[in-house]
């Protein structure tokens, strides 16, 4: 099942296939899955009969869509651990990675070989979109943190397994250890024909901007990267392809959309990449596609034959199997779906023409017609302000400006705090670049910068403002390099901390 014949066979399925025949497949697998949940594993067996369920009236996709979603407090939370695995048991081979616990008490998903052998899937299909015609040797270096979270692991396992089926590949797993990273670029990288870098976007953006004071030249290594674990901007984008001397900004910098519940469920493509560059200079077509929200999310396409989406309120649904199947499971994150087909057409209406866009680029060969998802803040990432809602994306856009560039790494804490007489304000901690001093001047900078951007992307933040400039300017800490406070090196960065 999961040898090289089947990888070849999805790989082509996803190269000639149009957008129809994957939604039917969206479809089939969605309900594939829940009759063989509703059969085999208790937990839902009694999760179905508690809410009035029937599965065997379950047929169509209408029907589907009545059954009622789960969560980790509706669902994961209410059963035994065996009882939410099929037949009941744990006496299988299985691999436990915990869930970062930013919304409570960690969840420990056990999983299968089967997540591993999906998830390489996708990694071979970033190492088949290469400019260069022929891969030559490729080193993996796996910079996600190697403990009980599912990127380190699942990322070797994905490129491990990709190895296996005649791929020229290497792979080194230093995690979160800098030293260790930029030995591994200094002395394994020129052995190699291209080097795939992976990790935490802020960690890696970390890695360039100090590479050369690490003595590696970027530009000598033909140097891809692979992200997971949070989104970024299309200036991102551009400023590390700038600094890391990537060959082609669709092709070699691609972000995963991943999680500890079902493993890489999403990833970008050059179709994505080249869709989101466009909108992000295009606010009409922008609009178009995601529906007046001002957060910029993160565009992937997803193979339904492994996991599938839904939308529901603005909020995205998953349907995946592992060893504790998920159906409509609600994963916290807000966000939309189509098919490529609507995606196409949305942007037709806004007087773009995909197929020709990506011609011109000479994506082509690169493109495909899985469906879509796009996805931005997690619901519990935010804090409020006198009532308005702050979202993390506001501030890390305007603290990507040029003008940062020699002074902050781009990384930041912000939460709402109260003085002594119980005053609301919204504190930003930011990181100074290393041996860099915090000045009046920068505070200033940064302050404004960043109230430009709320101003210009949060209505309720405007509002505000037009009444109570005071009190809503936030107040700017800056904080040494690498401090342990708010920055600790290699692991997810806590964008937001609630103080409640």
């Amino acid at each position: 099942m999961f040898g090289k014949k089947e990888a070849d066979r999805i790989l082509n399925l996803i190269k000639t296939k149009k957008s129809d025949y994957w939604m039917r497949v969206r479809e089939k697998q969605m309900l594939a899955l829940f009759h063989k949940a509703a059969d085999g594993v208790p937990a839902y067996k009694d999760f179905l009969k508690k809410n009035g369920v029937e599965p065997d009236k379950v047929k169509t996709l209408k029907d589907f869509q009545l059954v009622p979603p789960m969560s980790k407090k509706n669902y994961l939370r209410q059963y035994d651990l065996k009882d939410l695995c099929y037949g009941g048991t744990l006496r299988q081979a299985l691999v436990f990675t915990s869930t970062s616990g930013s919304t409570g008490e960690p969840f420990y998903f056990p999983r299968n070989e089967q997540l591993d052998w999906q998830s390489s899937i996708y990694h071979e299909l970033f190492l088949r979109n290469n400019s260069r015609q022929n891969l030559g040797q490729t080193l993996v270096i796996v910079g996600f943190g190697m403990g009980v979270w599912i990127g380190g692991l699942i990322t070797f396992k994905a490129f491990e397994n990709v190895a296996k089926r005649g791929y020229p590949i290497s792979i080194i797993t230093p995690g979160i250890n800098k030293s260790e990273i930029f030995h591994a670029l200094k002395t394994l990288s020129p052995n190699f024909t291209e080097t795939i870098l992976v990790g935490y976007p802020p960690f890696v953006k970390d890695l360039i901007d100090e590479a050369e004071d690490n003595g590696v030249n970027l530009k000598k290594i033909n140097l891809r990267i692979l992200n997971a674990a949070e989104s970024y901007s299309e200036k991102f984008r551009d400023y590390v392809v700038s600094k890391s001397g990537i060959k082609n900004v669709y092709l070699d910098m691609v972000n995963i959309y991943g999680t500890a519940d079902l493993g890489t469920m999403a990833f970008e493509t050059p179709t994505t990449i080249f869709t989101r560059r466009i909108l992000s200079k295009n606010i009409t077509a922008f609009n178009n596609i995601f529906s007046q929200i001002t957060k910029t999310p993160t565009l992937a396409q997803y193979n339904p034959m492994f996991t599938s989406f839904e939308e529901e309120s603005g909020s995205i649904l998953l349907t995946g199997d592992n060893s504790i199947p998920l159906v409509r499971y609600t994963i916290g994150d807000n966000g939309g779906v189509m098919s490529y087909k609507e995606l196409d057409s949305r942007l037709h209406k806004s007087g773009i023409d995909l197929a020709d866009g990506l011609k011109k680029q000479g994506l082509e060969s690169f493109s495909n017609q899985l469906p879509v998802v796009y996805v931005y803040e997690r619901t519990d990432l935010s804090t409020k302000l006198y009532g308005a809602i702050i979202y993390p994306e506001h501030v890390r856009e305007a603290l990507q400006d040029s003008r940062f560039e020699s002074f902050l790494t781009g990384k930041f804490t912000m939460l709402t705090r109260y003085d002594d007489d119980q005053n609301q304000f919204l504190e930003i901690n930011v990181e100074l670049k290393p041996g860099i001093k915090a000045k009046k001047s920068l505070e200033k900078l940064c302050c404004d910068t960043i109230v430009k951007n709320l101003l210009n992307k949060n209505a309720e933040y405007k509002n505000n403002h037009n009444s109570l400039a005071d009190e809503v300017t936030p107040r700017i800490i800056f904080w040494p390099y690498g401090n342990d406070t708010y920055f600790k090196s290699g692991v997810k960065q806590k964008w937001v901390k609630n103080t409640s």
